[in-house]
């Protein structure tokens, strides 16, 4: 179902008439339907970055995205995260592989050389070098190209990108150009937009960036609605509009035939730390792995 399919438009007004039964039972037929990707949560309570993880763990949350997503993607090459997408590929899912860079240069290396290893290996559809690298300051534009040169390079053969914001490719057009494929980050949500407006903004952020790559490919690498915490100016997080914004963003992504890595897959505590309370609540799924929205009714 779609959109265009049901002769409904992706607006609050569509779920006017709608009881919480209701949009449980919409949210339910989308997951059923099945999306393109998830993000993949990797760390269970009590764990964090840093920590290494074992094959075991990915293997089951694996195990439980794979009917529901054709793809999976990964933040890191190290600590456990390599293992990500070796057992992705075992369960027939593709995969979009990042390095995580930052102002370690030691551990650059090791997430590079491991990037480039596992997508000569058979392992990587798409690979990201870097993640918001460039929102969090923590390398130069120039530094940043380099590297993704540097993996160009040494894998001509896969499409290499960077991930950011959308509105990072528009302010940098190197960014762009050195980039296969664009992978942008769209969140209403962290601009304070209030829900009813949300996926219109969400469009809007694709289209600058679509826009910035200037013909090349635009993935949406992550989108998603906090299903509890603090509010951001008008961005109100609920139970109703996590789901609602799900079934908004699959159903607009068919129908324009967009790609999107929804984030996130499972709740993860860490990030109340770096996030605030709301950070531990973008998951489809809660930190123990159970079905957050309308479990009752599978």
């Amino acid at each position: 179902m779609s959109f265009k399919e049901s002769g409904l438009t992706p607006k609050e007004s569509f779920y006017d008439d709608k009881s919480d039964v209701d949009i449980q039972g919409l949210f339910l037929e989308v997951l059923h339907g099945g999306v393109h990707g998830f993000c993949f949560s990797l760390y269970e309570d009590g764990q964090k970055p840093g920590d290494i993880i074992t094959a075991p763990q990915i293997r089951r949350r694996i195990q439980l995205l794979k009917p529901y997503s054709q793809w999976v993607r990964s933040f890191s090459c190290i600590e456990g995260n390599e293992l990500i997408p070796q057992i992705a590929k075992e369960s027939g899912m593709k995969t979009l592989v990042g390095a995580w860079i930052g102002n370690d240069e030691d551990k650059n290396r090791q997430e590079i050389e491991n990037l480039i290893q596992l997508a000569k290996d058979g392992f990587v559809d798409i690979a990201a070098v870097g993640n918001e690298v460039l929102y969090r300051k923590e390398l130069s534009e120039q530094e940043l190209i380099e590297r993704i040169l540097h993996v160009k390079e040494a894998i001509p053969n896969v499409p290499v990108g960077y991930v950011d914001a959308y509105y990072e490719f528009v302010k940098r057009p190197a960014i762009a150009e050195a980039c296969d494929v664009i992978l942008c980050n769209c969140y209403p949500y962290w601009e304070g937009t209030e829900f009813r407006y949300s996926l219109p903004h969400m469009q809007q952020m694709y289209h600058q960036a679509l826009h910035a790559g200037k013909g090349k490919k635009v993935i949406i690498t992550e989108t998603g609605w906090p299903s509890q915490g603090e509010s951001l100016g008008n961005a109100v997080p609920s139970t109703m509009n996590a789901m609602k914004y799900f079934i908004n963003t699959q159903l607009w992504a068919m129908d324009e035939n967009v790609e999107v890595f929804y984030f996130s897959s499972f709740d993860e505590s860490w990030k109340v730390g770096a996030e605030g309370e709301v950070g531990a609540y973008w998951g489809i799924w809660d930190k123990n792995e159970k079905l957050k929205f309308g479990n009752e009714y599978i």
